[in-house]
């Protein structure tokens, strides 16, 4: 197949973007951006290391997790995870990030790109802290662009429509796909109780 390599014959296959899309990204955190992310339970961070290669990663706690420092600062807590640290490893050679934070049920999103550094702050941890429990770094990120994003893509998908849902049963547990993927002597049910345990104890 063919592939797309200029900017010009890109364009060409789509129209102009309109005024309104172009004219709606912001350079700081105006009142309903700060609304949101108060609001907001879930994010999705995506880096890049020194190389190119890319990386997305889920970030969940309460809503209003993430915190607002100041008109163009985001503090994002790192809470226990697998330890791979690829998001974290990334943002040391390349500090350049994108997020997208979600409302469970709002179709719009809320996008932020900017840039990327880590903190071990001992006053920024215990403020992000959940039951007396800081995280175990903090990443802080300098907005560049700031922007609702329209929900077409979640009103396609039906994400938050839980009739259209499938049926968790038709899909094999992690401790199944782990045991084949791994090749793991213990049973898929014993992988499945072992991660079951491992989550109860180490969300934050």
């Amino acid at each position: 197949m063919d592939f797309i390599s200029t900017h010009e014959e890109l364009r060409q296959q789509y129209k102009p973007a309109q005024e309104g899309a172009l004219r709606k990204e912001l350079r700081a955190f105006d009142p309903h951006c700060r609304n949101f992310i108060a609001k907001s339970p879930f994010v999705l961070i995506g880096s890049s290391d020194a190389k190119g290669n890319a990386d997305v990663t889920p970030k969940g706690d309460k809503p209003g997790f993430v915190a607002v420092l100041d008109d163009i600062t985001l503090a994002i807590p790192d809470r226990p995870g697998n330890n791979r640290l690829d998001t974290l490893e990334n943002i040391l050679v390349n500090p350049a990030i994108g997020l997208l934070f979600l409302i469970p049920g709002m179709n719009e999103t809320l996008r932020v790109n900017g840039e990327a550094r880590l903190t071990l702050d001992g006053a920024l941890r215990e403020r992000l802290a959940v039951d007396g429990k800081a995280p175990q770094s903090v990443i802080v990120v300098k907005a560049r662009a700031v922007y609702m994003h329209c929900a077409k893509a979640f009103m396609r998908s039906d994400l938050w429509a839980p009739e259209k849902w499938r049926p968790r049963a038709e899909m094999p547990t992690l401790g199944e796909i782990l045991k084949d993927q791994l090749a793991l002597a213990e049973t898929a049910e014993q992988t499945d109780r072992w991660l079951d345990d491992a989550y109860s104890k180490s969300m934050w």
